[in-house]
């Protein structure tokens, strides 16, 4: 939930760049450059401006953060971001794989009781004995 603006969420673009540069800290010079460079992607109106979401303007700190505290360079901020995009997506997909595959059990587990439930139970056992037959065959005449 976005908490500048209820009923949108953190990823709905609704701040102009001097809003979102103001949140972050940094210029709106810098922002621009950042979304040239494919660090932060805002969302853009019809006529091209620039909305910024409460999640864009999180992304910003952490760049500057990781700039400023960490002395990573800009290339190696967009490869991490990069990367922790990626780990996200692959989260999701295991998330949802694990859902699909409990949902599987749940069906084969129903196949087998209904399978096991179609069994005959007027079958009486039978004793059983082992007992070991040599066969030899006749010779041919």
């Amino acid at each position: 939930m976005n908490p500048f603006l209820p009923g949108a969420d953190e990823d709905t673009p609704v701040f102009v760049i001097s809003v979102a540069a103001q949140l972050s800290g940094l210029h709106a010079q810098t922002l621009r450059s950042y979304d040239r460079m494919g660090l932060v992607s805002p969302g853009r109106t019809s006529g091209g401006g620039r909305r910024y979401s409460v999640r864009d303007i999180a992304l910003l700190r952490e760049v500057q953060r990781l700039s400023q505290e960490a002395g990573v360079n800009l290339a190696g901020i967009k490869r991490i971001i990069e990367l922790e995009n990626e780990v996200d997506a692959l989260r999701t997909r295991v998330a949802e794989l694990t859902e699909e595959l409990a949902h599987v059990h749940a069906v084969a587990e129903q196949a087998a009781a209904a399978i096991h439930k179609s069994y005959r139970h007027d079958l009486v056992p039978v004793r059983q004995e082992t007992a070991l037959v040599v066969w030899r065959p006749q010779p041919r005449r």
